[in-house]
């Protein structure tokens, strides 16, 4: 069968940390990942859960609520009440 060619980019610590594992498994990455496509390809499915973890969603919420603040004072909005935002969400609800 013809081979081809793979590439990633993964942070270098989870590399090391990816190749040493694969080691005492007595593999390679390149074994561990052609391992995993077949299972993919086999299952027609990725071959374990992907979830996110409650923390990870609501931090990545206050990262870009404050990455929202910060532009908007940048572009000299004022901030705005609870009343003000509920219009504003009352508005974009009735195409306003």
């Amino acid at each position: 069968m013809a081979q081809a060619t793979f590439s990633i980019r993964m942070d270098e610590g989870l590399k090391k940390q990816f190749d040493s594992l694969c080691s005492e498994f007595g593999m390679n990455a390149t074994t561990a990942f052609n391992i995993f496509a077949k299972a993919v390809v086999r299952e027609r499915r990725i071959p374990f859960e992907i979830t996110a973890p409650a923390d990870t969603v609501r931090d990545d919420a206050i990262a870009a609520f404050w990455e929202m603040r910060k532009i908007a004072e940048e572009n000299g909005l004022q901030e705005m009440t609870p009343d003000d935002i509920n219009a504003e969400i009352e508005a974009v609800r009735h195409g306003k």
